[in-house]
Protein backbone atom coordinates (compact mmCIF):
# COMPACT_ATOMS: atom_id res chain seq x y z
CA UNK A 1 0.00 0.00 0.00
CA UNK A 2 1.55 3.36 -0.98
CA UNK A 3 1.99 5.94 1.78
CA UNK A 4 -1.03 8.19 2.27
CA UNK A 5 -0.41 11.85 2.93
CA UNK A 6 -2.52 14.75 4.04
CA UNK A 7 -2.10 18.38 3.05
CA UNK A 8 1.56 19.02 2.41
CA UNK A 9 2.81 22.47 3.40
CA UNK A 10 5.40 24.28 1.32
CA UNK A 11 7.89 26.86 2.52
CA UNK A 12 10.01 28.87 0.07
CA UNK A 13 13.73 28.85 0.87
CA UNK A 14 15.43 32.08 -0.16
CA UNK A 15 17.19 33.21 3.01
CA UNK A 16 18.31 32.23 6.52
CA UNK A 17 14.90 33.10 8.01
CA UNK A 18 13.34 30.51 5.70
CA UNK A 19 15.73 27.82 7.00
CA UNK A 20 14.45 28.62 10.50
CA UNK A 21 10.82 28.42 9.27
CA UNK A 22 11.49 24.99 7.73
CA UNK A 23 12.99 23.77 11.03
CA UNK A 24 9.92 25.02 12.93
CA UNK A 25 7.48 23.44 10.48
CA UNK A 26 9.28 20.08 10.56
CA UNK A 27 9.31 20.18 14.38
CA UNK A 28 5.56 20.92 14.43
CA UNK A 29 4.83 17.96 12.15
CA UNK A 30 7.14 15.70 14.15
CA UNK A 31 5.33 16.66 17.38
CA UNK A 32 1.88 16.19 15.81
CA UNK A 33 2.94 12.76 14.57
CA UNK A 34 4.11 11.97 18.10
CA UNK A 35 7.68 11.11 17.14
CA UNK A 36 9.88 10.60 20.19
CA UNK A 37 11.94 13.61 21.28
CA UNK A 38 15.09 11.89 19.97
CA UNK A 39 13.48 11.23 16.57
CA UNK A 40 12.11 14.79 16.45
CA UNK A 41 15.63 16.11 17.01
CA UNK A 42 17.11 13.82 14.36
CA UNK A 43 14.52 14.84 11.76
CA UNK A 44 14.80 18.56 12.53
CA UNK A 45 18.61 18.37 12.37
CA UNK A 46 18.51 16.60 8.99
CA UNK A 47 15.92 19.09 7.69
CA UNK A 48 18.04 22.01 8.81
CA UNK A 49 21.08 20.67 6.94
CA UNK A 50 19.03 19.98 3.81
CA UNK A 51 17.28 23.38 3.89
CA UNK A 52 20.68 25.10 4.22
CA UNK A 53 22.03 23.03 1.30
CA UNK A 54 19.00 24.07 -0.76
CA UNK A 55 19.81 27.71 -0.03
CA UNK A 56 23.61 27.62 -0.37
CA UNK A 57 24.18 25.13 -3.18
CA UNK A 58 20.85 25.21 -4.97
CA UNK A 59 20.44 28.98 -4.88
CA UNK A 60 17.14 28.59 -3.02
CA UNK A 61 14.03 26.60 -3.71
CA UNK A 62 11.36 25.22 -1.43
CA UNK A 63 10.63 22.56 1.18
CA UNK A 64 7.48 20.46 1.31
CA UNK A 65 6.52 18.86 4.65
CA UNK A 66 3.70 16.41 5.28
CA UNK A 67 2.45 13.71 7.59
CA UNK A 68 2.26 10.30 5.92
CA UNK A 69 1.13 6.80 6.80
CA UNK A 70 1.82 3.44 5.22
CA UNK A 71 -1.22 1.83 6.82
CA UNK A 72 0.70 0.60 9.87
CA UNK A 73 2.56 3.63 11.10
CA UNK A 74 2.67 7.38 10.81
CA UNK A 75 5.64 9.45 9.80
CA UNK A 76 6.83 12.79 8.49
CA UNK A 77 8.14 13.31 4.96
CA UNK A 78 10.15 16.41 4.08
CA UNK A 79 11.42 17.14 0.59
CA UNK A 80 13.80 19.86 -0.50
CA UNK A 81 13.66 21.13 -4.10
CA UNK A 82 16.01 23.42 -5.98
CA UNK A 83 16.79 24.25 -9.59
CA UNK A 84 20.47 24.81 -8.91
CA UNK A 85 23.50 23.32 -10.64
CA UNK A 86 22.90 19.77 -9.38
CA UNK A 87 25.50 17.59 -7.69
CA UNK A 88 28.32 16.67 -10.08
CA UNK A 89 29.93 13.98 -7.87
CA UNK A 90 27.20 12.15 -5.99
CA UNK A 91 29.61 9.50 -4.66
CA UNK A 92 31.74 12.18 -3.02
CA UNK A 93 28.74 14.15 -1.78
CA UNK A 94 27.36 11.02 -0.06
CA UNK A 95 30.72 9.88 1.34
CA UNK A 96 30.87 9.57 5.12
CA UNK A 97 32.60 12.51 6.71
CA UNK A 98 32.56 14.68 3.58
CA UNK A 99 31.26 18.19 4.03
CA UNK A 100 31.85 21.43 2.19
CA UNK A 101 32.43 23.05 5.56
CA UNK A 102 29.65 25.62 5.32
CA UNK A 103 26.72 23.64 6.75
CA UNK A 104 26.29 21.94 10.09
CA UNK A 105 29.17 19.65 9.24
CA UNK A 106 26.84 16.71 8.68
CA UNK A 107 26.95 16.61 4.94
CA UNK A 108 24.40 14.57 3.03
CA UNK A 109 25.66 11.31 4.54
CA UNK A 110 25.07 12.64 8.05
CA UNK A 111 21.56 13.77 7.17
CA UNK A 112 20.94 10.34 5.62
CA UNK A 113 21.96 8.58 8.85
CA UNK A 114 19.48 10.63 10.89
CA UNK A 115 16.36 9.51 9.00
CA UNK A 116 14.65 6.23 8.10
CA UNK A 117 14.38 6.87 4.36
CA UNK A 118 16.55 9.07 2.17
CA UNK A 119 16.13 9.67 -1.54
CA UNK A 120 18.27 12.00 -3.65
CA UNK A 121 17.49 12.89 -7.26
CA UNK A 122 19.98 15.21 -8.95
CA UNK A 123 21.18 16.04 -12.41
CA UNK A 124 23.86 18.55 -13.36
CA UNK A 125 22.13 21.63 -14.76
CA UNK A 126 18.68 20.52 -13.62
CA UNK A 127 18.76 20.76 -9.83
CA UNK A 128 18.27 18.49 -6.86
CA UNK A 129 15.41 16.99 -4.86
CA UNK A 130 16.17 15.34 -1.53
CA UNK A 131 13.33 13.55 0.28
CA UNK A 132 13.58 12.19 3.82
CA UNK A 133 11.13 10.26 6.00
CA UNK A 134 11.14 9.58 9.73
CA UNK A 135 8.65 6.96 10.97
CA UNK A 136 7.05 6.84 14.42
CA UNK A 137 8.44 3.90 16.40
Amino acid sequence: MPPRSEGPEEVPISGDDDVVRVRQLVRTYAQQTKLSLVDQTKLVTAASELARNTLIYGGGGFARVEEITDGRRAGVRASFHDEGPGIPDLTLALADGWSSGSGLGLGLSGARRLVDQFDLDTEVGRGTVVTVVKWKR
